[in-house]
């Protein structure tokens, strides 16, 4: 129900800047318009999806774009983005990589389509693509975590079993040892992204295990996560957007994936330029495509604040190499 509200307040925020679900064609070929298709879970996830959303309504806002979307909980991504095609919108957006063989089917049958694959890599001519380098945050956040914790023992949760989630898991981890070499990292995989009940659970095991701080990178299941650590009164760090409003007792800080910068960069690409010119986009701290939001409800020291800053300048210099296999 929460979920089902946060998503009609935001189609009902946004609902005069979309374009018509139902338009075939656009309303003024001097205005660029955007589709995209929603990844698994929707609006209203308070991350990922949402991140995106934010980055469009600042383009149709500062930019004077107009966008529509899909949302697909059934799965059946072909056909919301062949309802995108419809629409003649000059860039098509897939966000996630759960979109992307579907994307790319509809790709090759659309050549003259303009699309942008999030969170994935696609070698196709007509389909630009964004990865970020997830770990370079997620390190930050695996050292926090290990400075704030008393048990020396910590809780990942993943969302799925893939390359995008393991970035996540790698980060933190080695974050983590970076300050205390022998702290433990509990791992689960929730295998799936839209169930806050089944994330709640999980974390609950984690703590019964002894963890002291959760890391979620699992979309709605993760805020479930969140919610059951401040419930236990634990700390726990948030992913993709700064979660910290989601449970203000527990989020320490979040890994911002800064989806939104990145959609509306694009954004102000094609508007200015009439076209995006690059095929491949791979973001990190130093690109400014991650980072780290404010830590909140506990202080870092002096000395562990210069710790953070010390391995950010390593990380983006390339001095410190973060493994992800």
């Amino acid at each position: 129900m929460k979920k089902f509200i946060l998503i009609l307040l935001v189609m009902m925020l946004s609902a005069a800047g979309c374009s018509s679900a139902s338009s075939e064609e656009k309303p003024d070929e001097n205005i660029q318009t955007i589709g995209i298709l929603l990844s698994d879970t929707g609006l209203g996830d308070g991350s990922f999806n949402d991140s995106a959303f934010r980055g469009l309504e600042r383009a149709r806002d500062e930019l004077g774009i107009l966008f529509d979307y899909r949302e697909a909980p059934d799965g059946n991504f072909e056909e919301a983005l062949e309802e995108l095609v419809a629409q003649d919108h000059d860039l098509v957006i897939g966000l996630g990589f759960s979109i992307q063989e579907a994307l790319e089917k509809v790709a090759k049958e659309h050549p003259k389509q303009q699309f942008l694959l999030i969170d994935g890599s696609s070698e196709l001519d007509n389909i630009i693509s964004i990865t970020f380098k997830e770990q370079e945050g997620s390190y930050l956040v695996g050292m926090v975590a290990a400075m704030k914790s008393k048990s020396n023992k910590l809780g990942f949760i993943g969302g799925a079993d893939a390359p995008v989630i393991h970035r996540f898991e790698k980060g933190f981890e080695q974050g983590a040892k970076y300050v205390n070499p022998s702290i433990t990292i509990l791992k689960d995989n929730a295998n799936n992204f839209g169930d806050a009940a089944l994330g709640s659970s999980i974390a609950e095991k984690q703590i019964e295990q002894g963890a002291d701080f959760i890391y979620p990178a699992a979309g709605f299941t993760g805020v479930g996560s969140i919610q059951a650590a401040q419930k236990a009164g634990i700390y726990s760090g948030g992913v993709d957007s700064d979660q910290y409003f989601i449970a203000e007792k527990s989020v320490v800080t979040s890994m911002l994936k800064k989806i939104d910068n990145a959609v509306f960069n694009l954004t102000q690409q094609l508007v200015s330029e009439g076209s995006i010119s690059e095929s491949s986009f791979e973001l990190g701290l130093k690109e400014d495509g991650v980072g780290l939001a404010p830590v909140r409800i506990t202080e870092l020291t002096d000395e562990e604040s210069k710790k953070i800053k010390e391995a950010t300048d390593k990380i983006i210099s390339g001095e410190v190499s973060i493994e992800t296999n």
